[in-house]
């Protein structure tokens, strides 16, 4: 599937990515594996330092042979380096293993759980934008009061919450929000970690289509618009398949129906300590 068919998302902000992303967690040394979604179409490269993927991605974006530019590339600075010395450390190193001067997309992967001031961590992630190491700035793992507060304290605009969003979790009141306030969500974990492949209802709906689960609960994260999914996989069908969801539609009904399957135990992505209080 050519790269130029991929849909993108914009923001109010002029950041625009592909509304489909190819994440790298747990995928350890995956220079050959994230050269190889890029062969299949994929243009929008997900990692953090926390992933360890970060050296990786950079080979794979080297060996790859797609210039720079057409890649849309986000990496993270975890919750350990949120004062302003060590996240200024922390990006140089990043960008270092990724072999690039710059990153399209840079965010705070999880709230400060020392004391850190959001203020200090606020200016370090716009002092990286300023410094034109990073050309976009979000918020992952943030529930909405403490958006708003970053949003407030930053001196630049954030644009984007990455968050993890799939059917068994509703994320309603965090869409909406982003909605208003014109942030792009980006969606961790769109397939459970693989829990939705034991879903009967999208079991049933893949197989009506002619399609995988996979590709149905992909689907249903895209339709609702405002949202790129970042699936992860080492496996070069399935990466191909994810990017294989543009050319149908979900009925309302089934969308409705999908949407029902939230309930209160959805969330996986939760390490105790770390989370904040979710909406």
């Amino acid at each position: 599937m050519p790269a130029t068919t991929i849909p993108t998302i914009s923001a109010k902000t002029g950041c625009t990515m592909p509304v489909i992303g190819f994440g790298t967690s747990q995928l350890g040394n995956c220079g050959e594996i994230v050269a190889k979604a890029l062969e299949l179409g994929y243009r929008h490269i997900d990692t953090a330092w926390k992933y360890g993927t970060e050296k990786g991605v950079g080979e794979g974006i080297k060996s790859s042979g797609v210039p720079r530019k057409d890649i849309f590339l986000v990496t993270k600075v975890s919750h350990e380096y949120l004062k302003a010395d060590a996240f200024a450390k922390s990006v140089e190193e990043s960008l270092e293993r990724l072999q690039t001067d710059y990153v399209d997309l840079l965010f705070v992967h999880w709230p400060a759980i020392d004391g850190t001031p959001l203020a200090e961590t606020m200016g370090a992630l716009a002092k990286a934008k300023l410094e034109g190491k990073a050309r976009h700035i979000g918020v992952a793992n943030f529930n909405i009061a403490l958006i708003e507060e970053a949003r407030r304290l930053c001196p630049e605009p954030i644009t984007v919450l990455q968050a993890e969003y799939h059917p068994y979790l509703d994320q309603s009141k965090v869409l909406a929000h982003c909605r208003k306030a014109g942030l792009l969500f980006m969606a961790y974990c769109p397939l459970g970690r693989g829990r939705l492949f034991k879903e009967p209802l999208l079991a049933e709906i893949a197989k009506e289509r002619g399609r995988s689960v996979a590709q149905i609960a992909l689907r249903w994260l895209v339709q609702q618009g405002n949202i790129a999914p970042i699936p992860r996989s080492s496996n070069p069908h399935h990466m191909a398949e994810s990017l294989n969801v543009f050319d149908f539609e979900l009925t309302a009904d089934e969308m409705s129906r999908i949407h029902a399957l939230a309930r209160p135990d959805g969330r996986i992505a939760n390490p105790q300590g770390r989370a904040p209080k979710w909406d």
